[in-house]
């Protein structure tokens, strides 16, 4: 049976893994001085963080619209058995929303809430796509995938808070506190939603490593397959002492390394970086 796996830009899974996995990324649009740019075509976070460092506007995302989804799925649709589309959290954005308006006019087409952002809909996507390999049903597929989806563990560490302030979901209050503290908040993606976790307090790299110890270190119920280092930006001494630290507290057979899309960074800024991974039932 041949199940094609799609899914929108914001699963940040590098040109690599889209590759191996055989996905099909649906782009989101980046709106940067009121013109559209598609996600990872047109525009990139490098592009975002110049932008706003060079004093513009914090940029803006819209949704996949219902006829780009039509279009996707209608040319799809006639050479597969089946498609199944996985979207970002519909807490998020309204892509899920859209995409499901465009999935009912086609018999064969899937569409599933990853209910998460970035590498933690990445890991629903991978797995969509093995499911699609060992010869599941594709109704089989979407049941397996919605079960997962709740145990997805995402969260990031953010450096700064200057670019959830200009996207108005931190007060300027907030940020000085942070500032003054050296305080670097965690945010997790719980329930579909974004949240504070933990608030950390030092350098970045301290913070960071001291995050991964928290979330890893003791833990048994852990799927060890795969575990994702993403990062807006990183310096890549910090990124390998998150490697050596993923390696000391779990036994991860892969351990991957990808760049957060324009999504998480329009939100994020740079040096924000996150472990991303999978409960164990």
């Amino acid at each position: 049976m041949s199940i094609k796996i799609t899914s929108d830009s914001t699963c940040d899974l590098s040109p690599e893994l889209v590759s191996r996995y055989q996905v099909e990324i649906v782009p989101l649009t980046i709106v940067k001085d009121g013109k559209p740019y598609r996600d990872g075509l047109e525009i990139t976070p490098d592009d975002i963080f110049r932008h706003v460092d060079a004093g513009g506007d914090i940029t803006s995302t819209t949704a996949v619209s219902v006829g780009e989804y039509r279009d996707v799925f209608a040319r799809l649709s006639p050479a597969h058995d089946a498609v199944i589309h996985i979207n970002i959290s519909a807490e998020f954005s309204s892509c899920y929303q859209n995409a499901c308006i465009a999935a009912e006019e086609f018999d064969n087409v899937y569409v599933v809430d990853s209910r998460n952002l970035s590498t933690g809909h990445g890991l629903v996507v991978i797995e969509a796509a093995l499911a699609a390999q060992r010869g599941m049903a594709p109704k089989e597929i979407v049941a397996y995938l919605n079960d997962l989806t709740g145990r997805v563990e995402a969260s990031f560490i953010l450096n700064r808070l200057d670019y959830m302030v200009k996207g108005g979901r931190c007060s300027a209050v907030a940020m000085l506190g942070a500032n003054l503290l050296r305080l670097k908040p965690c945010i997790e993606v719980k329930d579909g939603k974004m949240g504070v976790a933990k608030k950390y307090r030092g350098t970045f790299e301290k913070c960071v490593l001291d995050y991964v110890k928290d979330r890893l270190q003791g833990r048994t119920d852990l799927e060890t397959d795969r575990i994702f280092i993403t990062c807006s930006t990183a310096p890549k001494e910090t990124v390998d002492q998150v490697r050596a630290a993923i390696a000391e507290y779990a036994p991860f057979k892969e351990i991957l390394e990808t760049r957060a899309g324009c999504t998480v960074s329009t939100h994020c800024g740079p040096n924000t970086l996150g472990i991303l991974f999978i409960r164990s039932k």
